[in-house]
């Protein structure tokens, strides 16, 4: 009496091995990047890479349930978790989708659209192929006070001083890179830092620039983000100067009480 061997459906099986490997590819990619162990340049293409590896394993994964649907063939569990590993790969490029749709295409967002802080220092350190730095043109005006009408700069009744050093420990706090030094004990009317900030996943490097005036009838901040490469910055810029101006916000206002 002959025995029938189980019968494997080989989609199924590689679906779970292409979906584990376009996980663990993307995470040691993006810590890779993250920790400045790779360029940005080569893990963009890694990134098209992991996606074309997330799609063919789950394109396998839907084979695999395919022939245990019609054909019977084992491997149902494997497929199933191919599926999920795959999905789970793409889940940053869905994201990604979704800010790209919901967001205006622009890449420098600043609170002063007609007299944005000056990026003295990181537009020497620019070479291809990052963006370069431009005035903004009137259309990304418009673009931004109309995806971010909230977005603006800041008046304190606090001394200069006082606010410098405030966005001084913010800046340390965030770990960002300082492009220029940070005036200390100096009488000043306006000054600019200028530091580099990285996205909280990718890590994905943008210029930002500081600048705090003292007037008459108050500090004034306003800020400025920039994003080094790509076309569209997904809303990342404005998240940025946001997050840092209403934390700003809360530590002075810890200091008045």
């Amino acid at each position: 009496m002959r025995t029938l061997e189980p019968r494997y459906s080989k989609a199924a099986c590689v679906s779970r091995s292409v979906g584990a490997f376009a996980v663990v590819l993307f995470l040691t990619s993006a810590t890779s990047h993250r920790l400045g162990i790779l360029e940005t340049v080569p893990f963009f293409w890694l990134l098209g890479v992991v996606f074309l590896i997330a799609i063919a394993g789950f394109c396998l994964a839907i084979m695999g349930v395919v022939q245990f649907w019609e054909h019977g063939l084992y491997g149902l569990k494997s497929a199933l978790l191919g599926a999920l590993l795959s999905a789970l790969a793409l889940v940053p490029y869905g994201v990604s989708a979704y800010r790209f749709a919901v967001h205006p295409r622009l890449t420098d967002i600043s609170t002063d659209i007609s007299r944005p802080p000056q990026l003295v220092q990181a537009r020497a350190l620019r070479v291809p192929p990052m963006n370069p730095l431009r005035p903004a043109s009137e259309k990304d005006r418009l673009l931004q006070v109309g995806a971010y009408p909230d977005l603006a700069g800041r008046r304190y009744e606090h001394a200069g001083e006082q606010v410098l050093t405030a966005v001084r420990r913010l800046l340390e706090d965030r770990g960002w890179e300082l492009l220029t030094p940070l005036p200390e004990g100096e009488e000043f009317a306006s000054v600019t830092i200028e530091a580099v900030a990285h996205s909280f996943l990718l890590g994905l490097p943008a210029d930002v620039a500081i600048r705090v005036e003292e007037r008459l009838n108050g500090t004034y901040v306003d800020m400025r983000s920039v994003s080094r490469y790509g076309r569209h910055d997904l809303g990342e810029n404005a998240t940025r100067i946001r997050r840092f101006l209403e934390e700003l916000d809360r530590r002075l206002e810890g200091e008045s009480l």
